[in-house]
């Protein structure tokens, strides 16, 4: 039995928005998996689902190393997190079923979380790369095995097998349109239509977010600038208020002091 310690997180760690990603990722590739275990499919079909399960175990495996190598204590993350480096071997279905606890153990995580937008809309950059990836993914991921599932049973079809597939999901969503492969039924048109709307929202998201990169050193100094100036103003008022402190002290020893010469003049 797997020691629930191993693989959960701390409980006081909210999860960041890569870690949400995972978790999708690790849904669709759970899904992936199912369906190639339990569902009846043409082998281009299967092939096709090969190649998106492998592609996403990449996803994984560069995520759990790129984390190993900036952590600080790389023996502790490893035996927090090893269930992910096992559930990122590819074509081992056995091994691919623990992504699940990638599942669960986020799903603890939010749980724990009273409000996950707040910690989301903190980090904003990171957020926004998460949600592209898992974007891309998708997409990739659904109009590839869509199109091909609708264009294979076509004779006239020239999209038949999982690499004109990938091909063509890549192409389309990029908006480039080569022509080499394109469906030829009126539910790959449909398709198609929906792929071309969300590479454009998609690429539109992308420069929108590269746009905030270059904008944000400005916003920073301008904001840094601002704070040095509260600053500052603040250091004159407390100035200010430490000189009058030591003038109503003055004044007040001074009252003390003709108080005490009276008190003598009528001794």
């Amino acid at each position: 039995m797997i020691d629930r310690k191993r693989w959960l997180l701390p409980i006081n760690q909210n999860p960041t928005p890569f870690e949400l990603a995972m978790m999708l990722l690790s849904l669709i590739s759970v899904i992936v998996v199912l369906m190639l275990t339990f569902a009846k499919l043409d082998g281009e079909t299967r092939r096709l689902l090969f190649f998106i399960d492998t592609s996403i175990c990449v996803i994984f495996i560069s995520y759990f190393f790129i984390n190993l190598f900036r952590a600080e204590d790389k023996r502790d993350y490893f035996r927090h997190h090893w269930i992910d480096l096992v559930a990122s071997i590819p074509a081992i279905e056995a091994l691919r079923l623990a992504r699940f606890f990638q599942i669960l153990r986020v799903i603890r995580l939010i749980r724990m979380t009273r409000s996950i937008l707040i910690p989301l809309m903190r980090q904003r950059q990171e957020t926004t790369l998460a949600s592209l990836l898992v974007a891309m993914v998708t997409i990739l991921t659904l109009a590839s095995v869509m199109i091909l599932l609708v264009e294979s049973g076509d004779p006239n079809a020239n999209i038949n097998t999982a690499e004109n597939a990938i091909w063509w999901a890549l192409v389309t969503i990029s908006t480039v349109g080569y022509g080499d492969y394109y469906p030829v039924t009126t539910v790959g048109h449909f398709i198609g239509g929906l792929v071309i709307v969300c590479g454009v929202s998609f690429f539109g998201v992308i420069s929108g977010y590269m746009a905030s990169i270059f904008i944000a050193p400005d916003s920073k100094q301008r904001q840094e600038a601002q704070s040095q100036q509260m600053r500052d103003e603040l250091e004159m008022v407390l100035q200010r208020m430490e000189k009058n402190q030591e003038t109503l002290l003055a004044e007040i020893a001074t009252l003390k002091h003709q108080l005490n010469e009276k008190k003598e003049a009528k001794d």
